[in-house]
């Protein structure tokens, strides 16, 4: 979680094909600030803790749809997407049919939570539903979620691709830099999250996984934040980015983070055992 906050930061004043298009860049400058994805990272990580180890698919949904309107309205000028506004300040919660790389930016604390990969995928896929309920939407949430939970139980760069192709049916076969040149700013699940794996596999730590999202532009925070959700599994976290995430957010934002770095690293101790 820490690591798409980092990534959505760090991302989010190169959006809008604003990207170096280099891996060569300051990390953080004018503009770096939180957007609508720290926001909502937030607000589902909130939502998964209160509904527990064992959720319950009604309760669940309700509580995320619960939490993501507080939030959201908490913090509503983040930058949302024009219909994810209209969701946050309607009185109806339905889902809206979206695509959008939305669901895949705010699920990551879904890949941390669970034990099996099978209740990864269904929770994640509950975090999408609420709003982004078009199969491609599902998808993103689903396979972002899942390459963080193979990648933090150990499981190879190339296995992770494997299942990606398999159960995913993303196409992975193209490098960063093939994809770098003509890529370009684009909000859905289709056009992110693919990309976002690719900047993730070909990453050798957590900061060049930064790097290489960013690098490739499109709708950078989003991208990077994705790509940074799946580095934390593999990789340690310089200290000083961790510090530089916990000061650039709001007081309430770090106490749910404080929540669940203290419940990721209770699990994590119980696996070691």
């Amino acid at each position: 979680m820490v690591g798409a906050i980092l990534g959505d930061i760090i991302g989010s004043r190169f959006e809008f094909d604003r990207s170096p298009k280099t891996k060569v860049f300051d990390y953080f400058g004018r503009g770096s600030m939180y957007t609508d994805d720290t926001v909502m990272t937030v607000a589902v990580a909130d939502a998964l803790l209160e509904a527990g180890p064992s959720p319950e698919e009604k309760k669940t949904k309700e509580l995320l749809v619960r939490k993501m309107k507080l939030w959201g309205r908490r913090y509503i000028n983040a930058g949302y997407g024009v219909r994810f506004y209209d969701w946050l300040l309607s009185d109806d919660d339905s889902p809206y049919g979206s695509y959008g790389n939305g669901s895949a930016m705010r699920v990551s604390a879904a890949g941390w939570l669970y034990e099996t990969l099978e209740q990864t995928r269904e929770v994640a896929r509950w975090t999408a539903e609420v709003t982004h309920n078009h199969p491609k939407g599902i998808k993103g949430a689903e396979a972002t979620a899942s390459v963080i939970w193979l990648a933090r139980n150990g499981i190879g760069k190339e296995e992770i691709r494997s299942y990606v192709a398999r159960e995913f049916h993303y196409d992975l076969s193209r490098t960063c830099d093939e994809i770098r040149p003509n890529y370009y700013h684009i909000e859905s699940c289709q056009k992110t999250v693919p990309e976002a794996i690719t900047a993730f596999l070909e990453g050798e730590n957590f900061e060049d996984v930064l790097r290489t999202a960013v690098s490739l532009g499109g709708d950078c925070d989003t991208l990077t934040d994705i790509s940074c959700s799946m580095a934390e599994a593999c990789y340690d976290l310089p200290e000083e980015l961790k510090g530089e995430c916990v000061a650039r957010i709001e007081e309430d934002m770090r106490d749910v983070l404080k929540r669940f770095e203290e419940k990721r690293i209770a699990r994590k101790e119980r696996t070691a055992r």
